[in-house]
């Protein structure tokens, strides 16, 4: 009675603390010790920072998990059951159909579109910048990894719009604090809650834009060889029969909302994490001037970039897009010495584990020597999730890193960017990992440019 009452008393703050960013919400422990196992409100959630053990839970028994009923309350409105959202046996259907446009060789063929897009954003800067002027360099990103979506899963789709779409993410994301928070305190999905119904306009908007461009696709009478080319064309391998319209929507939008968003963020953080570190950045402009001019369209050059990979890599290791991984157990399963029982949730906390004191030395400190091919190799593959593990690892992973250093290499050479505020934004757990406020930045063309 005593610890229900203590829980009752403590329930607006950490609602407070849970809208505001989940990962607040985290006991502390999370970043010193392996396995921490809380309860509150009668729910019991493990969290798990041990290589070994995520190991075991994310790959020996991923049989034996499902998505976190939190996590489908704040992303389904919008994404359906997508291969983000699904499970089972619909997952594995949608991951096989898409798995051919993220090859090796499909993502080197796509660099050419990739540089085309960073282009016309160095081009768009050197027209209408000027070096007084302050850009919130995310939605700058947006617009950048935008136009690389469209023109590898959509091309020749010019009615997509970068504008309207962006900011329809930002109002769905902008609410999921909430919506997220309340199912994890157990509240019926209609509880009212602030930017409820900006976020279910935002979700309707994003699906009826991915749903007239399915149907302009459709009417064209031609495929395509693209992402949803490939979605039209996709037959089950046991019942012959082609995708429903309601799954190629969902998993079109997935791609296109998750891919942009989540490979803009890495970028984001990335430009700030370099303003704060010139001699790193300098080492990268170094490497970066194998690759000037039309070089940076060359799969082949890009592939040499190795120390802007290592820095890329660092920084979703401080700031990574998907902060968090969450599953729910269908059976129980043993975990060291531990059991998670059926229907208990487990969590690996990414962010705190690339930040875990018992795994990386100095862990705050921007080092992106820790990505040499020889420290990769002496660290546990567990250590270090920014795309996830097991059967779930992100489809997308080469591409986004692929896109990301395409769209360095053109932009960095050109300009550099100087932060507004002196103070490194605050990280805020929105589903992704965003820049609390922004990332205000100053852009400015380098000499002789």
């Amino acid at each position: 009675m005593r610890e229900t009452l203590a829980e009752a008393v403590a329930l607006p703050s950490v609602l407070a603390t849970m809208v505001h960013s989940l990962i607040e919400a985290w006991p502390a422990p999370v970043y010193t010790q392996p396995v921490v196992t809380t309860r509150f409100l009668g729910t019991r959630t493990t969290y798990v920072c041990d290589p070994r053990l995520i190991h075991n839970l994310l790959v020996d028994q991923a049989g034996s998990l499902e998505r976190e009923r939190f996590m489908l309350r704040a992303l389904t409105p919008a994404l359906g059951a997508g291969i983000l959202t699904a499970d089972g046996a619909h997952w594995r259907e949608q991951r096989r159909t898409a798995a051919p446009m993220f090859r090796p060789d499909r993502v080197r063929s796509f660099v050419p579109a990739m540089a085309e897009a960073a282009r016309a954003t160095r081009a768009r800067w050197l027209a209408d910048g000027s070096p007084g002027t302050v850009r919130d360099i995310l939605p700058e990103m947006m617009r950048t990894t935008f136009d690389v979506i469209v023109a590898t899963m959509v091309s020749g789709d010019s009615r997509l719009e970068v504008g309207p779409f962006g900011r329809a993410i930002d109002t769905y994301l902008g609410q999921t604090g909430w919506t997220i928070a309340l199912a994890m305190l157990n509240m019926p999905g209609w509880t009212p809650h602030p930017g409820r119904q900006a976020g279910a306009e935002a979700a309707r908007y994003l699906r009826r834009s991915v749903a007239e461009t399915v149907a302009r696709r459709t009417a064209r009478g031609e495929p395509g060889s693209d992402l949803l080319g490939l979605l039209l064309q996709a037959r089950d391998p046991e019942t012959g029969q082609p995708l429903s319209d309601e799954s190629i929507i969902d998993n079109l939008l997935t791609f296109v909302a998750a891919g942009h968003e989540t490979t803009a963020l890495a970028l984001t953080w990335t430009l700030r994490m370099l303003a704060e570190h010139p001699e790193i950045e300098n080492r990268v402009l170094a490497e970066l001037a194998s690759v000037e001019g039309d070089r940076v369209a060359d799969p082949e050059a890009v592939d040499g970039l190795t120390y802007t990979r290592q820095v890329v890599m660092e920084v979703m290791r401080l700031y990574p897009p998907a902060p968090l991984i969450v599953r729910r157990a269908t059976a129980d399963i043993g975990l060291g010495d531990r059991t998670i029982r059926s229907g208990e949730s487990v969590h690996v906390p990414v962010y705190a584990l690339h930040r875990h004191d018992m795994l990386w030395d100095a862990p705050q400190r921007f080092d992106p020597d820790r990505f040499s091919p020889e420290a990769v190799a002496a660290r546990s593959r567990y250590a270090y999730l920014p795309f996830g593990a097991g059967p779930r690892v992100c489809i997308g992973m080469g591409l986004a890193l692929t896109e990301c250093l395409v769209i360095l290499a053109t932009l960095l050479p050109a300009f550099r960017f100087v932060p507004a505020k002196r103070e490194m934004p605050a990280a805020q757990f929105r589903v992704t990992l965003r820049p609390k406020g922004g990332m205000g930045m100053k852009i400015v063309a380098r000499h002789g440019r």
